[in-house]
């Protein structure tokens, strides 16, 4: 009875051998072969929005779909005429919310959007394998497989512009506190009212941080590259920030020095399409506001500058307005007419004038009239092109034309 039992446990132990290498090796390339098209999974709705049907799929010779089948990055040219509106990256990474951001696209006169690249959080959206934004950690994927991402947007014709928030860094001045503005009193990290801290913008390691992020955007499909928070602080303990300058230089001269060493890095090989944020004051006074931001001084170095012309945002008084949220075409009327003037002063192109409208509420309910005589204000000024702002991605599809309404 014994030997019996002895011999059966024998024939299992040996069936087991002879069996396993089916179960490891033959199982999983049967199990694998199937790779599927995340694209058109997302597009045609057969997915659950909520599965992350970008993630590429490990296969057992340790390569992912997306090597045996890569996707080819493209690029489209910058439209005539840019209508985008802002989505955030983690919007961006999140068919659910983004889908109906390209809806709106779709069936209206937008042709264009804005995604995080960088945001004022400092980090980076998702992965690249740039040697420098790897080493720096920034790394942070909101967006699990960009360049699915851009290839759909640009199967419907969307531009794809990339907005990196340049020196407003809270990640990389923890990381790197000595490469941060810092106080005067006790060599700390300079911290805003909202506790918020900037990377130096006179320090050329900063300079090529942000131009490898750019760079690596590009190389994942975005078509331009557009850059905020170009300046120094505007708030807080002023008087406490070690500004670094050297003798005889002033803000507005690092940020133009950085304007310039940006724009021939980033240009060097291909000609990316550049853009800039600037605060929409620029447009008419005539210093750098104590943030080193000269409309000048911007204007030769970017295909496009984006004065942020939020009606929201001027103080009390501006244009003889005590809320000038309410009059937003006289407001953007005159700032366009200012950034215009200026520009024609430098002999610059008035096309790069490319501005943002609000489309949020402060100081006012932003209705679609609102939203309307803001971009009335454009046209009147021979201008073609806007972007929409909305922090919390919730547009007016009805200030909208649809697609095709001239």
């Amino acid at each position: 009875m014994q030997n019996k039992k002895f011999k059966k446990l024998i024939l299992i132990i040996i069936a087991l051998i002879i069996a396993s290498p089916f179960v490891y090796f033959v199982l999983p390339m049967l199990r694998n072969q199937v790779v599927y098209n995340s694209d058109n999974a997302i597009v045609s709705g057969i997915v659950s929005p909520d599965i992350n049907v970008l993630q590429p799929i490990v296969l057992p010779t340790g390569e992912t779909s997306a090597d045996i089948d890569p996707i080819v990055v493209t690029h489209i040219s910058t439209p005539k005429e840019v209508k985008a509106v802002y989505i955030s990256s983690w919007v961006a990474g999140s068919p659910k919310f983004r889908d109906t951001i390209i809806d709106m696209i779709d069936k209206t006169e937008l042709n264009s959007i804005v995604i995080d690249v960088k945001d004022s959080t400092g980090r980076v959206s998702f992965n690249v394998e740039n040697p420098v934004v790897k080493k720096a950690g920034s790394i942070e994927k909101r967006i699990s497989n960009v360049r699915a991402l851009t290839d759909m947007l640009h199967k419907k014709n969307i531009y794809i512009i990339g907005r990196v928030s340049v020196f407003q860094d809270p990640y990389m001045t923890k990381a790197r506190p000595d490469l941060a503005i810092t106080r005067k009193s006790d060599g700390g990290v300079w911290k805003d009212r909202k506790g918020l801290s900037f990377l130096d913008p006179a320090n050329k390691e900063v300079h090529d941080y942000i131009i490898n992020i750019a760079k690596s955007a590009y190389d994942e499909g975005f078509d331009e590259i557009n850059f905020d928070y170009i300046r120094y602080p505007s708030d807080g303990n002023m008087k406490d920030i070690n500004y670094h300058l050297k003798e005889d230089e002033t803000r507005s001269d690092n940020i133009e020095k950085f304007f310039k060493y940006l724009s021939i890095e980033i240009k060097k090989d291909i000609n990316i399409p550049i853009s800039a944020d600037l605060f929409g004051l620029t447009t008419e006074v005539n210093d750098d506001m104590g943030i080193g931001q000269v409309w000048e001084k911007a204007l030769p170095y970017f295909d496009f500058l984006s004065p942020m012309v939020y009606p929201s945002h001027y103080p009390a008084g501006h244009a003889g307005f005590k809320n000038p949220s309410l009059h937003p075409y006289e407001v953007i009327d005159r700032a366009l007419k200012g950034a215009i003037n200026k520009t024609n002063k430098v002999a610059g192109d008035k096309n790069k004038i490319r501005p943002w409208l609000q489309d949020f509420d402060m100081g006012a309910v932003y209705t679609k009239e609102l939203i309307q005589s803001e971009m009335k204000a454009v046209y009147d000024n021979g201008l073609t092109s806007w972007m929409l702002w909305d922090p919390s991605n919730k547009y007016t599809p009805s200030a909208l034309k649809l697609e095709n309404v001239q």
